[in-house]
């Protein structure tokens, strides 16, 4: 683990990177959002009006916003250029765990511990569509990146896969009057516009995550069963594909690496684990001594991952991505692939000069 920016602070509750800038959001257990640069190791911004713990945080991929969601119920969206919320959705009966924008539409959904999910527009500022079905609190939910889906994990012990797609045309066709169902009727029951598409059980205590694979159909869990479970959907179904063992209490937040072919997952057995997709095996543990893990985030374009525990958070690469290397009279050294290899500027060759394997204990 190469760490490259670590803050001391109240427990860090969720984190979000800015997509384009060296930023990223922590909102804190003290219900303070901290905005920090962490290649500069700077606070740039902390906003307070959140009244208790601010469970979610999410930048916007392209406008200068990020929302918000906290134990007084409220979401917030805020200019983080303008240094103030902009308004606040009210709706939810209990804590929100967590936010999210949508990459296109100009949505937002939330998972709260009222048993359900809603979706919002940020733009119209109203809600869309509650999503019911769950039965415990819902601990996350989020987007697809790509297909109309959303998927939540709930302490009921179940990951669920919801078809949005009729979200979308509802929002892009006009609305015709007559067929409209009362605001009532769609506010207890939701609407007829997001469905269950599967119900994916096997965890045998309450999930706390699920997140998408970014391009593949897959999707991973974390649960207080001290699992990592992977799963694989098609057009008909979805099923468990295998389990990953190796944590000695709840897993927090699990996620499939952006570009390597990991899963990420932390506990509040303090640590985090790098698990082979192909090899469903742990490669990787980093401990902390006293700090249970709660949240992670991982760069959408960078090698860079966040990881947010009870005093603090920590941005960090996996491994280190720039070699060893020395330059010497018109040649350079460095090491790849455990050679230590000789480059020649004016032949442009690359030679292989020793082998760097250890051989027996020195």
């Amino acid at each position: 683990m190469l760490t490259k920016f670590e803050t001391k602070s109240n427990r860090v509750k969720g984190l979000s990177f800015h997509p384009k800038r060296p930023w990223i959001l922590a909102s804190l257990h003290s219900g303070v959002i901290q905005l920090w640069d962490y290649r500069m190791g700077t606070l740039i911004d902390r906003f307070e009006e959140h009244d208790g713990p601010v469970r979610g945080v999410d930048f916007h991929s392209m406008q200068p916003l990020f929302v918000s969601g906290g134990d007084d119920y409220k979401i917030k969206v805020w200019n983080h250029k303008l240094r103030r919320c902009l308004f606040t959705l009210v709706g939810h009966l209990d804590y929100i765990r967590m936010v999210q924008f949508h990459q296109e539409s100009p949505w937002i959904v939330s998972a709260s511990d009222d048993q359900t999910i809603r979706i919002w527009n940020w733009q119209s500022r109203t809600c869309l569509s509650v999503l019911t079905g769950h039965n415990h609190y819902v601990m996350c939910a989020s987007f697809h990146p790509k297909e109309d889906l959303v998927v939540s994990a709930s302490l009921d012990q179940t990951v669920r896969v919801w078809d949005i797609s009729g979200l979308k045309k509802k929002s892009v066709s006009p609305n015709d009057d007559g067929l409209k169902l009362p605001q009532v009727h769609s506010e207890l029951f939701g609407g007829g516009d997001a469905i269950v598409k599967y119900v994916l059980e096997g965890h045998d205590r309450g999930v706390n995550w699920a997140s998408f694979h970014p391009s593949l159909p897959l999707i991973v869990s974390g649960a207080d069963d001290r699992q990592v479970k992977l799963w694989r959907m098609n057009d008909t179904k979805a099923w468990e594909v295998d389990t990953l063992r190796g944590h000695s209490n709840n897993v927090s937040c699990v996620m499939f690496h952006a570009k390597q072919d990991v899963i990420i997952s932390n506990s509040e057995d303090k640590s985090i684990r790098v698990w082979d997709m192909s090899k469903r095996t742990g490669v990787q543990t980093f401990r902390r001594e006293n700090d249970r893990f709660w949240i992670l985030a991982i760069h959408p374009e960078v090698n860079l991952l966040a990881a947010g525990h009870d005093s603090g958070m920590v941005v960090f690469k996996l491994e280190r991505e720039r070699p060893a290397f020395a330059t010497h009279m018109g040649s350079l050294y460095f090491v790849k692939d455990r050679f230590l290899r000789l480059y020649d500027y004016a032949s442009q060759r690359e030679t292989p000069l020793v082998s760097l394997r250890s051989s027996g204990s020195h």
